[in-house]
């Protein structure tokens, strides 16, 4: 499957990467090479407490609603950070899950409310 020109790209924000192909592979992390398309990934690794979070937060407003953001974390603290950011922002945690020490959170961008 070939993907487009759209998805091949690296956007860089800052210091800090968010890598749509990633080079998961290389990394130990297998499920990284199979995001969908609407999916964008963000390698957070080595980072720590609350910098995850920060670059969530940065990268999901610059999303379109509904867009999933698939966060690659080692920090133990992010999974109550991540859930607590949930909470108060309203965008979804999709899947939590821990693969050979590296955290992996989806979250889904919210729906932009309506103006009354």
């Amino acid at each position: 499957m070939a993907l487009s020109h759209k998805y091949r790209k690296t956007l860089t924000f800052q210091q800090w990467k968010i890598d749509p192909l990633a080079r998961g592979q290389s990394r130990g992390i297998t499920d990284v090479m199979t995001l969908p398309p609407t999916e964008t990934l963000l390698d957070l690794r080595g980072l720590a407490c609350p910098m995850p979070v920060l670059k969530a937060n940065r990268a999901l407003r610059d999303m379109a609603p509904g867009a999933r953001l698939r966060i690659l974390a080692t920090d133990r603290a992010s999974v109550a950070d991540f859930q607590s950011y949930c909470r108060e922002t309203g965008h979804a945690l999709v899947a939590f899950t821990e693969t050979a020490g590296v955290l992996s959170f989806v979250i889904r961008r919210r729906a932009e409310t309506q103006p009354s």
